[in-house]
């Protein structure tokens, strides 16, 4: 090949190669930029928070975190006979503490001191949507537990999520805070997107960004996270009668989830129980057994008839049951 040919040849892929760095820029560009999209209202959501009764509801507490900043939560004392249980809630996604009320009253009357938080980018904790970093949530949970074991060190709680919380639940049990937790129980948990339990777009209740979190994806592969505070998920909250976050950024649905569920019934060493409703609108309850084949003997399931996504945290048969077995009667009755 002549000197010329071959210049010419280094001129021709140096073109492409930056035609290629263009259209890749100009894919990130569309992807990032666009404005997420939000799904139709789902009333189902709603019709059942706003059943539970709040007048008793605990005023809203604060600690102090790494940062600086000051997280809600709320706490519900144990009742006498107290069991000396405790029990950490983690609400669903774009709620708050306040849907966890509804299950930390009868938590309390079973004796089991109860402490529901506003996850940060929640509530009244942080800004809504957004968190700093991936994994600021798992530090805000250490910080937390610091807190409360600052007297009682060998202190052990349990960690109760619902939904997506269930999901982060399930996160926190495969990680390095695993063993400053009794158990976990996981409340008709969201396990992602490629889980037999879970609907498409979780029934209509959230509508992800596939373009920009796939951009976002891409980036963090070379380090790059420049973009992970751009909303990148949407919940059918319609008018937002319940004060509830609309949106999440990807790091933060990231965070609150487990993004690997497998992987992560895999790497947990402390016992884990999952509940949910027989009626769930946004995951496919029945299939739970399927999500966890391989795992049946160490994770055991309860459904319980006749009660929606919602629900499980507050219809009287969920609660019940669900403050018996955190109570310390582990044993979970018949499936349905």
């Amino acid at each position: 090949m002549s000197v010329v040919s071959a210049l010419g040849l280094v001129a021709q892929i140096a073109h492409w190669s930056l035609a290629a760095i263009g259209l890749a820029t100009l894919g990130f560009a569309l992807a990032l930029s666009r404005p997420v999209s939000v799904p139709p209202f789902l009333a189902s959501i709603r019709d059942t928070a706003v059943s539970v009764d709040y007048s008793d509801m605990p005023d809203l507490q604060r600690f102090q975190a790494r940062d600086g900043a000051w997280l809600a939560y709320r706490f519900y004392p144990g009742q006498q006979p107290s069991t000396a249980r405790i029990a950490i809630l983690a609400h669903g996604s774009s709620a708050m503490s306040d849907a966890m009320h509804g299950l930390a009253r009868p938590l309390a009357a079973h004796g089991v001191a109860a402490y529901a938080l506003d996850m940060r980018g929640h509530g009244r904790s942080g800004g809504r949507g957004d968190i700093a970093y991936e994994g600021q949530l798992d530090d805000d949970l250490a910080d937390f537990l610091d807190v409360l074991q600052k007297d009682k060190p060998a202190l052990r709680p349990m960690l109760i999520g619902h939904s997506s919380g269930g999901g982060f639940a399930l996160h926190i049990a495969a990680s390095n805070l695993q063993s400053r937790f009794e158990r976990a129980i996981l409340l008709a948990p969201y396990l992602g997107y490629d889980a037999p339990s879970s609907r498409p777009d979780a029934g209509g209740w959230a509508r992800p960004d596939l373009p920009r979190i796939l951009a976002n994806m891409a980036l963090a592969k070379i380090g790059v996270n420049w973009f992970a505070g751009l909303p990148s998920l949407a919940f059918a909250t319609g008018e937002n009668a319940l004060n509830l976050t609309s949106v999440y950024s990807y790091r933060l649905m990231r965070n609150y989830a487990t993004n690997d569920y497998r992987k992560d019934l895999a790497n947990t060493s402390i016992p884990i129980a999952i509940f949910a409703g027989g009626d769930d609108e946004l995951m496919e309850s029945s299939r739970y057994a399927e999500a966890i084949r391989g795992f049946e003997g160490k994770i055991p399931i309860r459904l319980i008839p006749g009660v929606n996504h919602m629900a499980i945290v507050s219809a009287p048969a969920a609660v019940e049951a669900i403050a018996a077995y955190a109570a310390g009667d582990f044993k979970m009755g018949s499936s349905q």
